[in-house]
């Protein structure tokens, strides 16, 4: 049974506290008809809860990190990794910084804000702001990691947030066995304005008991490589400069022609700004009718009234509910060391305690993303056929080439085709491309499609094209023109015109970066989206599997690991000790990234040149190994490995078109059994890399040549003398 038409768009811009819990809240109830997009630079979203643990030690990197992409995927909505720019309220689009625009109805902006300081000279160069965390969090590990025996770190602003990350500085380089000198600017003439006497106190005696000076009436003038200087002339050494001084907003938010606060984004009790269409959340919101300062909690509580109000303006119908933030509350700041001070009423309270009792809140906040509760999935009619049940499989249909026939059961089916009799065409046995002879030149003619495994169709179109172009450029041709075929799910007819928009313009793009076009095509309506591309190119020199020699270096010209990523993503699978958003976006990345230095390189170095798509690596060296009546020997330590891939494949993660893969080198591979390597070697590759053999006295310019044209190639492996079979050591 096919899904309910989608008939309005939701687009989320930001993954900050409050979206995040209104993926999550979504995923539990979505509404019918409303398709959900997110929109975030990165595909995980810092806690600040957990920021100052992190900085002193007590978190690793991942326990802080809201992953957006297992989110996104839970909520059914469509994750955008891209950074937000502008919103046109005229054409109701929100404006990206690296593609098109992305329509929407009603969208909700939660974008947090910065606190770096631009107008400081010096500071874009050697400067460090506290927000947005992510870099920070990366910038501060890098310096710890130089492991300076002094190391001296100024910090901009004693404010909570301030005091907070310098206790935590002081405590992680201390307890890395460094001596440091950690000092913090204020240019007020007290630190800590904002928090109650008792808070007070009690954080300025940590500051005393962890050797933090703190400079009051202070203003940084310059920020140099390895100083700060003063308005009065001082100047501090600094190996380490942060800012955490205020509440800066995004600037293009300025050109929004909402109505503003101080650069904020104004909005009423609903959340709503001055255009209804637009909701705001989160430190970028400023609460006209009870103004707050910015913290998280307000976020968090704003959570479930913005997702209701939400729905409200999707469904056009019901009541909006106002939002009405506390007076006080509860504030629990960590003092670097497992301690903290608690700030309400004026009490002053520090014990360890409290840092139990804020570290299991946090916890327990981050524990919300960490798994998501099985939805209910409908059972499987009774009675029904015999083999049912085996043929749906343990799990989901993995798309891209995870979702291609098996070779085995593809060669059956095509034992019969009658061949060519055409003297022009050349095709020959398991080529990439068709072959025509076209004067003095040749033609080639190729098909493929993919099962979408994205909710993204721009990403989709881009990944498609370029994997269509792939058996184009593995004959050694260039691509010229292309035709599409789309199935597009059911949609309203906007949301058609849409999603075909998106598509074409990102489609178009990749082909044109190619030197082709797209000429014409077909578009129906199906169960889901699936795209395709017939492309043809032209060649002077065809380039075949057949041609390797023994002694031949073997090349890979992209890393592997795709189909692995994609099906964990698909499954909503942990990466033990990562992030999985982190992994499928690299995975995004190679996925996206055209070949065209390589392609070209290829075209007139390689011997035997094939590209790796579903059938893995060992399938299609096999291809080359057989075609070339050759063998062949791989080194698996040599194997480029996407981030993320070796770790799935140790706990058994697979394509659901590795077994058949694997399958199809029964006898014909040698390699240990026991290594992850071993299993990515049939993982298929969605807009995989060029698999060549190039001679031994070429192999090592040939590689120098690609890096330096930003392919990240690498030699694996050797061709052997005959039979054609693999040995993997």
């Amino acid at each position: 049974m096919q899904g309910l038409p989608q008939t309005k768009d939701l687009v989320l811009v930001g993954g900050g506290h409050a979206h995040a819990l209104v993926l999550r809240m979504w995923g539990m109830r979505p509404l019918p008809g409303a398709r959900l997009t997110v929109i975030n630079p990165g595909p995980v979203a810092p806690y600040t809860g957990m920021l100052p643990g992190l900085i002193a030690g007590h978190y690793r990197r991942d326990e802080i990190m809201i992953d957006l992409v297992p989110l996104a995927r839970f909520a059914g909505a469509r994750v955008i990794l891209d950074r937000a720019v502008g919103i046109d309220r005229t054409s109701r689009h929100v404006l990206l910084e690296g593609r098109g625009p992305i329509a929407y109805d009603i969208a909700s902006v939660d974008i947090g804000i910065g606190s770096g300081l631009p107008e400081l000279p010096g500071y874009a160069a050697h400067g460090v702001s506290a927000k947005p965390l992510g870099a920070y969090a990366e910038a501060w590990e890098s310096f710890v990691a130089r492991a300076l025996p002094a190391p001296r770190v100024v910090i901009v602003g004693a404010g909570v947030g301030g005091v907070e990350l310098a206790l935590a500085s002081a405590h992680r380089l201390r307890g890395a066995g460094t001596t440091p000198q950690v000092t913090l600017l204020e240019r007020e003439a007290t630190a800590l304005p904002h928090i109650g006497a008792g808070a007070r106190a009690a954080l300025l005696a940590e500051l005393t008991r962890e050797g933090v000076t703190l400079l009051t009436g202070a203003t940084p003038a310059r920020i140099g490589v390895d100083s700060v200087t003063l308005t009065d002339g001082r100047q501090l050494p600094s190996d380490f400069t942060l800012s955490v001084a205020g509440s800066r907003p995004q600037g293009w938010l300025a050109e929004t022609g909402l109505d503003l606060h101080e650069g904020f984004i104004t909005v009423g009790p609903t959340l709503q700004s001055s255009d209804p269409a637009i909701f705001a959340a989160g430190d970028c919101a400023h609460l006209s009718h009870a103004p707050r300062p910015k913290a998280g909690v307000f976020a968090v509580r704003e959570a479930p009234v913005l997702l209701h109000n939400l729905r409200v303006a999707l469904a056009e119908t019901g009541t909006m509910r106002p939002y009405q933030p506390q007076r006080d509350y509860l504030k629990l700041v960590s003092t670097g060391r497992r301690n903290a001070v608690a700030d309400k009423f004026g009490l002053r309270l520090s014990h360890p305690l409290l840092w139990r009792w804020k570290d299991r809140i946090d916890r327990a906040f981050m524990a919300k993303f960490a798994a998501y509760p099985a939805m209910p999935q409908p059972a499987l009619p009774q009675p029904a056929a015999a083999g049912l049940a085996e043929a749906l499989g343990p799990k989901p249909l993995c798309g891209g080439c995870g979702a291609k026939v098996g070779a085995g059961t593809l060669a059956r089916a095509l034992a019969r085709l009658p061949g060519a009799t055409d003297p022009d065409i050349l095709t020959g046995p398991g080529d990439d491309a068709a072959v025509i002879r076209r004067g003095t030149g040749f033609e080639v003619l190729t098909t493929d499609h993919l099962r979408a495994f994205s909710l993204d169709p721009g990403i989709m179109a881009r990944i498609t094209a370029l994997h269509a172009m792939g058996d184009v450029w593995a004959m050694g041709a260039t691509p010229r023109a292309a035709l599409a075929q789309i199935t597009l799910p059911r949609l309203s007819d906007r949301l058609q015109a849409e999603m075909l928009a998106e598509i074409m313009a990102m489609a178009g793009a990749a082909f044109a970066e190619a030197g082709a076009t797209i000429i014409g095509g077909h578009t129906s309506i199906g169960a889901e989206l699936t795209l395709g591309f017939t492309v043809t190119g032209e060649a002077t020199q065809i380039r075949r599997k057949g041609g390797a020699q023994p002694g031949d270096a073997i090349l890979l010209t992209k890393p592997l690991g795709t189909g692995t990523i994609l099906a964990a993503e698909m499954a909503g699978t942990r990466l033990s000790g990562g992030l999985l958003g982190e992994a499928y976006a690299a995975a995004l990345v190679s996925m996206t990234t055209a070949p065209l230095a390589a392609a070209k390189l290829l075209a007139t170095e390689a011997r035997a040149l094939t590209d790796v798509t579903g059938f893995g690596l060992a399938g299609h060296l096999l291809e080359i190994c057989e075609a070339s009546g050759t063998g062949a020997e791989l080194v698996l330590d040599a194997l480029p490995l996407l981030p993320g891939a070796k770790a799935l494949a140790a706990v058994g993660v697979a394509s659901t078109l590795a077994p058949s893969n694997r399958a199809l080198l029964v006898g014909r591979l040698n390699a240990p059994a026991n290594r992850p390597e071993t299993a990515l070697l049939f993982d298929p590759q969605t807009s995989g890399g060029f698999l060549a053999t190039v001679p031994e006295d070429r192999a090592e310019a040939v590689v120098q040549a690609m890096h330096a044209a930003g392919s990240p190639a690498q030699r694996i492996g050797t061709i052997t003398d005959g039979p054609p079979r693999i040995v993997a050591r």
